[in-house]
């Protein structure tokens, strides 16, 4: 998945310690229409507070750097801390995708957001330590 030029991949890490706390990425990554997906996978839940600050930082790489207009995501329906990161980063609720994600044979739905370049915010959120998105590192 690295090798091709639609997903772009970042670890990200907490505070000043060097052991990664997580994953950040943009997937589906069409320049002609200027899309993508954003997703996030944590690590260990102790670093939970560090994915909102990646997954801005992802954000703000994908609007200036790539030169997107519109980035969506997904989340599972059952899932409130990552629907919260969704909030924080001023996504947008767009609708349901139902019963199409199976957790221990049960169906649930997934809630698709979106955000649009104009609404990204490129400032330090309350509380979290700004860093450039150059300083997430490339997954090799």
């Amino acid at each position: 998945m690295t090798q091709r030029g639609i997903h772009v991949f970042r670890i990200y890490t907490a505070d000043e310690e060097d052991t990664p706390a997580g994953v950040v990425g943009l997937t589906n990554v069409d320049r002609t229409f200027k899309t993508a997906s954003l997703w996030a996978v944590l690590g260990t839940k102790r670093y939970g507070g560090h994915t909102t600050e990646a997954c801005h930082q992802m954000l703000t790489l994908g609007f200036t750097e790539l030169g997107l207009q519109a980035i969506n995501a997904w989340t599972v329906e059952t899932n409130v801390p990552a629907q919260r990161v969704l909030e924080q980063l001023h996504f947008r609720y767009i609708g349901r995708q139902r019963r199409c994600h199976y957790i221990n044979g049960r169906p649930l739905d997934r809630l698709l957001f979106d955000l649009l370049a104009t609404e990204h915010q490129d400032v330090s959120h309350a509380g979290f330590q700004h860093a450039s998105a150059s300083d997430l590192r490339p997954v090799r």
